[in-house]
């Protein structure tokens, strides 16, 4: 193994790390936060992180060992059945980033209609396409036996050998990625753009009774005011920089690897095997992202966890405690 390929195993092994440490820390707050569970989002974020930590679990590995001995990690049952996941958890993902922006685009722009609108009824027959959209494909690509272990990307995913069906399978990627990547993209630039729009109307309105005021208190000290103008510009800047994150961490993930395949197939420019990877550790790499740009991130996640550490280091306390005064009565005992 030269350098190249001990870099990249190195780089999957600290995604698979990290992805499972991440990834099942959101899914302890969503345990044991009653609030979050609550929420309509919190189906769609669960959703996503079990798809996460599954594509973790059985995926990556199996990829690690693709790189490491440059052939099929065992058997070819094996392979199809994780080629089947892949396919499925990637679409699976990708659609439920889609139903979550879908869901703040409705908490945004429809805020008085949001909880008739967004009901648990209605984010579960939401899950429910989601799960039926994203095992179609693998189940048309396991009937016609275009799973497989791909070379290129070391992985076990969609693959046909046999050039004469190659037509049809190029028509089916296209499809794939079509329904897939390309529809989540649209409906996350559609529907964050929409949020945008909202939050940049309410930070103008804001902005001018900011203004209004300050004009009218003459009186004020130039610190406050600064501050006040300061708090302005971050408000501005805060929502276009969530959104831009959102949006920008699926692009970057997930278009690299999707232009590959579909380069692959033309089959106008080769591509190096180290690339092929390379753009497969950046679809892996939305599984780390996820927890932080949905959960871990936010206040209530923030707040989740502070409670549990209090709790975790409260119940520590009160037991060194109890110790202590337990060792305190027994020296007492043995001097007496």
């Amino acid at each position: 193994m030269n350098i190249w390929e001990a870099t990249l195993a190195f780089l999957v092994v600290v995604l698979i790390l990290v992805s499972l440490l991440s990834n099942v820390l959101v899914l302890i707050c969503f345990l044991y936060s009653a609030d979050i569970r609550k929420q309509v989002p919190g189906l769609f974020i669960l959703n996503l992180t079990f798809s996460n930590l599954l594509m973790t679990v059985l995926n990556m590995p199996l990829t690690l060992a693709g790189i490491i001995y440059k052939k099929q990690p065992g058997g070819d049952q094996l392979c199809h059945v994780v080629g089947f996941l892949e396919t499925f958890l990637t679409t699976n993902s990708m659609l439920s980033m889609a139903a979550l922006s879908i869901d703040r685009w409705i908490a945004v722009v429809f805020p008085l209609s949001y909880h008739s609108k967004m009901r648990y009824k209605d984010a579960a027959l939401i899950l429910s396409y989601t799960w039926l959209h994203a095992v179609s494909f693998p189940v048309v690509a396991a009937s016609l036996s275009w799973l497989g272990f791909h070379p290129l990307y070391a992985s076990c995913t969609l693959y046909s050998k046999r050039p004469e069906e190659r037509t049809q399978f190029v028509i089916f990627t296209g499809v794939f990625h079509t329904l897939s990547f390309l529809l989540s993209l649209v409906v996350l630039c559609f529907t964050y753009l929409k949020v945008l729009k909202v939050a940049r109307f309410h930070c103008k309105r804001i902005d001018v009774i900011t203004m209004q005021t300050l004009v009218l208190l003459v009186d004020i000290h130039p610190s406050v005011r600064e501050r006040c103008l300061e708090e302005q510009k971050r408000r501005r800047q805060r929502a276009t920089k969530k959104i831009s994150t959102f949006i920008g961490t699926f692009i970057l993930c997930f278009a690299p690897y999707v232009i590959t395949r579909l380069v692959e197939l033309s089959s106008i420019v080769p591509i190096s095997s180290h690339w092929g990877i390379i753009s497969k550790c950046l679809a892996y790499s939305k599984a780390v992202s996820d927890p932080f740009v949905y959960s871990l991130l936010r206040h209530q996640y923030k707040k989740t966890w502070k409670d549990i550490i209090n709790k975790i280091l409260k119940r520590s306390s009160i037991n060194s405690s109890a110790l202590t005064s337990e060792s305190h009565n027994q020296n007492i005992l043995q001097t007496e």
